[in-house]
């Protein structure tokens, strides 16, 4: 059996998550690399095994089951050392126009999923004394968002959770992180439907950088990372504007294109 630390990464067949998985395999870490798209994970799992000669193993699932938790951990027959919840999925819309499916879905995916993965595997951590969760939160979780408003409300949920938790488990050896971009450049645009809003001409980090600032950070012990200076100012527009203004201001900026 392997004695190198194993991370799982969710969200594994591109964007972030993708460029984390790199991270963690240039770190010395086998990985389980889970998503829906087996094809994507498969030639991502061959190239982390040729390149860095860790192990990688691919979980094809759909964390929009809440049956899929539990059936990856059941596939994992090791330790998970490291957990990067990185699936989620948003839609630049308003509210009453966008389909019931779509703002459970987001729910499902972005809150229930990750809540439950990081109730499965960062007890065993604490225990051990050793390993961590790493969230991808966004920006977003600081502030309200008109117009992609259940989208900003599961990213507060997930700020807030991993801060919470970093907090219970301090001293533990285990640590718990949320990594807060803003725009980067991915799939996430287009299925959030962000070309028809007011945002499509915004300046977007690659990747790569996100992930590599964001694997830093998480192993330096940081808490929340926000990966470039304009993000960082962002972040502190909760304490310096008026929530309600604040959500005008959002507005505005995302609105729908005519």
């Amino acid at each position: 059996m392997s004695e190198r630390p194993l991370a799982l990464v969710t969200g594994a067949s591109g964007g972030i998550g993708l460029e984390l998985a790199r991270c963690a395999a240039a770190d010395g870490h086998d990985l389980v690399l889970v998503a829906r798209r087996q094809e994507a994970l498969e030639a991502l799992a061959g190239e982390l095994a040729s390149r860095y000669r860790v192990a990688a193993q691919v979980v094809a699932d759909d964390l929009d089951d809440p049956a899929a938790v539990r059936r990856i951990a059941e596939r994992v027959e090791r330790p998970v050392d490291v957990l990067v919840n990185n699936a989620g999925f948003g839609v630049w819309r308003q509210f009453a126009a966008t389909a019931a499916d779509d703002l459970d879905g987001m729910v499902r995916v972005n809150v229930a999923a990750l809540t439950s993965l990081t109730r499965w595997y960062l007890p065993g951590m604490a225990e051990r004394g050793r390993g961590g969760v790493l969230n991808v939160a966004s920006v977003a979780g600081f502030l309200s968002g008109p117009n992609a408003a259940v989208y900003y409300a599961t990213k507060n949920y997930v700020l807030a959770l991993s801060e919470a938790l970093a907090e219970e488990v301090a001293g533990s050896g285990a640590t718990v992180a949320a990594l807060c971009p803003g725009p980067v450049e991915t799939g996430f645009q287009a299925r959030a439907g962000m070309a028809e809003t007011s945002m499509k001409s915004m300046t977007m980090m690659d990747a790569r950088t996100c992930a590599e600032i964001g694997w830093r950070g998480f192993r330096a012990g940081k808490r929340v990372i926000i990966p470039g200076a304009g993000n960082k100012a962002l972040a502190q527009v909760p304490r310096l504007v008026p929530r309600r203004l604040m959500a005008r201001l959002v507005a505005g900026v995302q609105r729908p294109d005519a």
